[in-house]
This record gives structure tokens, C-alpha cells and sequence, in this order.
């Protein structure tokens, strides 16, 4: 029987889980929960209300009355309809939440920005799938996170790594976000960022260790990853392994893959809903090797590039799939990826 699933939060991430579910074959969308007819709930309604909209604040149904906003129910009444939650709620909000997933006992997967201790385990679909089988509760990584242990788990698969040190060049905010100001200035953070610690959580075997800079730009972050082989990596070997990952888009400058903005322009020039790409980008020609090691440089679309994992997560969890490789080819398939090769 088709596994329900439901969204809480219908913000950036969560539009884009619940088009991300409504695209899997053997999973059902049973709906999504907001507090507020932002815009996004507004689109939902003037699309036609593809999706059921469930209210998680229950003070606020007259405004949503007045607009003439449908609404199903409250996001109790959602939990209990569904086998699973992913949550895409404000960072905080998820752990207040979770009262509510273990109330009626049901299972649920966090976003990045939730503490680790909310869930069971810290969880990427290629890194670890196995460890989030039949769990309760998951918590997935940050966009930069992600897409940086795609590239990384590919290369230490193929050929083993002791140690990766990373630069992430951090979009400062997410297109049509305001809050952080309009700025001229590059931010340094303290070292080592957060994605280097997360991925050593995730990966052990993995000595690593990064730089993080805030950029006033909105259209994706780059990394730039140094990474120590057990024997040496040749840039052929690196290129060989990143070509056979169905997550990761090889491009290169020449064929006009400039920088951040191309791979958003390309999304829309393919016609993909918002500008999306679930791929992470990683130019051909940033693959350098400098002695035993090997550089290169990855394009991290922030506001997508978490999805693939999620719904890897719903299956892990839900025991859908208890093969890892079978589990993220099914994700693929349905999401598209990778049709392109």
C-alpha cells in the first residue's frame, strides 16, 4: 500500500517536498500545513489548490476564510492521516512539533537547521541510508552539507579518502528574502563551518576541516573541496567517478557554465518548476590535482538540492526500500534525475 506522507511548512523547502512527493509512484501526498496565507499559500490557491492545505495555527482560519482559501483540517488532523511527516517548518519549530509526530506515534524527517538531538539519526541517502532504516525520526543536512557529501561519499566509494578540506562561497540569502539586509560585503565565519564538523558526523572515517564566507548574492552557494585519497586520486579517476553519479551534473566553463547564475538559468531554460535543479553542478575544469590530492569545485542549488535525500528518507524509514542503491535509483527515477546522461 502507497506510504501517506504529509508536508508541514509550505515554505521554500516545502513546496518543494510536496512536488517532490506527488512525483513518487508509491508514495501518496496526503497534504501540506502552513500557519499563514503567505505567498506561497496564495499560489497555491490561484494554481488551484493542487495540494490539500491544513492549518497549523487554528486562530488564524477567518484570514484564510476572507481570501477564500480552502482548508482541510488542522495539522493534527493531517498527522494522523499520514505515516510520516517531513517537516519544513522555521528551525525550532520542528522540535516543537515532534510532540505532536509522537503523540499519535507517527514517524518524521527534520530539516538541516533543526538541532541534531531531534532525531534518531543524522541522515544522507548515499552516505547512510542503512543507519535510517525503520527509524523514527530523521534529520537530514543542510543544502551545503548535502550536496558536499554527494561529491565526497562518490569519490571515498570509488577509491577511499582520509581527509577533505572545503571552501563554501555561501549565498547570503534565498531569492525574494529580505531579512538579511541589502549588503555589499563578503562575511568571514569562524573556522571550522558547520558542514565540514556535519560531515565528519555522517562520514568518521573522514578527517575534515573548512572555511566558510558569506556572499551577497541568492542563486546558490560553491564549494571548492581539496580531498586526500588513501592512494593517490588522478584527476581522470575523480572525473570517471563523479560521471557514473546520477546526482551530480559534470559541466565545464566552455560550454557556458560561468558560475552560480548559469546553473539557475539553465534549470529555467529546461522549464523546471521555480529554477530547480536536484543535481548538484561540478566543473570539469575546476578538477585539479595538487600532488597526491585532488581539487575541484561544486554549484550547491540550495533551495533543491535537499529534496532527493528527503524522500530517500521517507523510504529508509518507512522500509520501503532496505537496499540503499535500490532505495535513492527509485528517488531518481521518479524525480527525473539523471534521464538526461
Amino acid at each position: 500500500s502507497m506510504i501517506k506522507v504529509g508536508v508541514s511548512g509550505y515554505g521554500v523547502i516545502g513546496q518543494r517536498l510536496a512536488d517532490g512527493v506527488a512525483l513518487q509512484k508509491d508514495m501518496e501526498l496526503v497534504g501540506v500545513a502552513d500557519v499563514a496565507p503567505t505567498l506561497a499559500v496564495r499560489a497555491l490557491k490561484e494554481k488551484g489548490m493542487p495540494y490539500a492545505l491544513y492549518l497549523a495555527i487554528n486562530d488564524n482560519l477567518p484570514e484564510f476564510e476572507r481570501l477564500g482559501i480552502p482548508v482541510s483540517g488542522t495539522l493534527e488532523d493531517l498527522v494522523q492521516k499520514c505515516d510520516i511527516i517531513l517537516d519544513a517548518t522555521s528551525a525550532g519549530v520542528g522540535a516543537k512539533n515532534k510532540e505532536l509526530y509522537e503523540k499519535y506515534n507517527k514517524k518524521a524527517i527534520f530539516q538541516g537547521g533543526e538541532k541534531n538531538s531531534v532525531a534518531d539519526v543524522f541522515f544522507h541517502g548515499y552516505a547512510n541510508y542503512e543507519k535510517g532504516i525503520g527509524k523514527q525520526f530523521l534529520k537530514l543536512t543542510s543544502c551545503n552539507t548535502t550536496g558536499l557529501i554527494r561529491a565526497v561519499d562518490c569519490l571515498d566509494k570509488a577509491y577511499g579518502l582520509e581527509k577533505v578540506a572545503i571552501t563554501i562561497i555561501r549565498r547570503v540569502a534565498d531569492p525574494g528574502d529580505y531579512h538579511r539586509g541589502l549588503t555589499n560585503a563578503l562575511q568571514m565565519e569562524k573556522a571550522p563551518s558547520h558542514q565540514a564538523v556535519d560531515l565528519m558526523t555522517i562520514m568518521p572515517h573522514i578527517d575534515a576541516t573548512g572555511i566558510l564566507v558569506h556572499t551577497p548574492v541568492t542563486h546558490g552557494h560553491i564549494i571548492t573541496v581539496l580531498a586526500t585519497g588513501k592512494k593517490k586520486i588522478s584527476k581522470e579517476m575523480a572525473l570517471n567517478s563523479f560521471l557514473k553519479h546520477d546526482r551530480i551534473r559534470v559541466v565545464s566553463i566552455k560550454d557556458g557554465f560561468l558560475g552560480n547564475a548559469s546553473f539557475f538559468r539553465y534549470a529555467r531554460d529546461l522549464g523546471n518548476p521555480r529554477g530547480d535543479m536536484y543535481e548538484i553542478g561540478l566543473w570539469e575544469d575546476s578538477i585539479v590535482e595538487s600532488g597526491n590530492d585532488v581539487m575541484f569545485a561544486i554549484n550547491i542549488p540550495q533551495e533543491s538540492v535537499t529534496i532527493p535525500e528527503s524522500i530517500d528518507g521517507i523510504r529508509a524509514a518507512c522500509e520501503m526500500q532496505k537496499d540503499p542503491a535500490e532505495g535513492v535509483h527509485k528517488t531518481n527515477e521518479y524525480l527525473g534525475i539523471g534521464k538526461w546522461k
